[in-house]
């Protein structure tokens, strides 16, 4: 029974869509039928309806093209707006980087952070989100998730991984990438989100630390997601915040913090406006990351100058 009205409810429809075809084809077979059959049509009145019939699948011929026009309209509003979704994804090279960075500090009260050790967290984005919300005193929610540098096999492959774009770009040895290096870097932005912490109320800040090798970067914000990677020929790109994309990396990043080791900046012993080598060593105990003890004062007061002090990897 319910297969029958809904054979009912489909062939009613099909004859309103189509009702200037049916009424043509009916006048066109009744006046048919009457003269075959009959004398009783005079030829005036089978050439009216001749007419009639000529007339209505005119009107009928204009129906289909305004439908068809206006089936074309929707089609070309559809991809209109499939290709406006997919301009707000973007890519970025050179220069585009950093503005596209700047310009998502500008309106933020979140950031969220995944990557390597953070150099450019540190060195930019941290102290100038902290300066925005100390100025506009307001609440300022920051996530960072970096690898574990208490983890000397993680922190080994990832100096090899970007070693390799280095030497591919011909970077000078001193500026090489190392185990060490690696592992000072990472501490440096241990250091600087503890630092930060004592000097923002607003600020609630979280550390992350993962024992996987990131190839990629991503800074999120609350206007867009930034992807970066190590390799400047690659390209970088840039999701618009009402993209679902945005959606899915939120969700990604909060389920890899959520499989990290997450350090307690609760109640650590206090750091000065310039850090000493002694208080930065209780600090990294306080939080449950003792520092090597193969590392000395020097060594030390190289992880507060990165962490304090880091230069832009940016700028030209």
């Amino acid at each position: 029974m319910a297969q029958q009205v809904g054979r009912v409810e489909t062939g009613v429809a099909w004859v309103i869509k189509n009702l200037d075809v049916v009424i043509a084809v009916g006048l066109g077979l009744t006046i048919g039928m009457m003269d075959v059959f009959g004398d009783v049509i005079s030829d005036d009145v089978s050439s009216g309806a001749t007419l009639l019939v000529l007339g209505t699948l005119a009107v009928g011929s204009m129906t289909e093209r305004l439908r068809r026009k206006s089936d074309i309209q929707e089609a070309n509003g559809e991809t209109r707006r499939a290709l406006e979704d997919l301009a707000m994804v973007r890519s970025l090279s050179g220069d585009q980087v950093g503005e596209a960075l700047e310009k998502a500090r500008q309106q933020t009260n979140r950031w969220y952070f995944k990557g390597g050790t953070g150099t450019y967290l540190r060195a930019v984005t941290l102290p100038r989100c902290v300066e925005t919300a100390t100025r506009q005193r307001a609440q300022l929610s920051v996530k960072i998730d970096i690898i574990n540098p208490g983890d000397e096999r993680t922190c080994s492959a990832y100096a090899r991984f970007r070693q390799t774009f280095a030497r591919q770009r011909n970077v000078a040895a001193a500026n090489a990438w190392t185990t060490d290096r690696t592992r000072k870097e990472s501490y440096a932005t241990v250091l600087a989100a503890c630092w930060f912490r004592q000097r923002l109320d607003t600020l609630e800040i979280s550390v992350h630390l993962s024992s996987g090798v990131p190839t990629l970067r991503f800074d999120l914000s609350e206007s867009c997601l930034i992807i970066t990677q190590d390799d400047p020929s690659r390209v970088n790109l840039l999701v618009a915040r009402d993209q679902p994309l945005y959606d899915y990396y939120v969700t990604e990043l909060h389920q890899s913090r959520e499989q990290a080791v997450k350090l307690d900046l609760r109640g650590i012993a206090p750091l000065g406006e310039e850090p000493t080598v002694d208080e930065v060593r209780t600090v990294f105990d306080d939080v449950g990351l003792p520092l090597p003890t193969v590392f000395t004062d020097a060594d030390v007061g190289e992880i507060i100058e990165k962490a304090l002090h880091a230069e832009d990897p940016y700028r030209r």
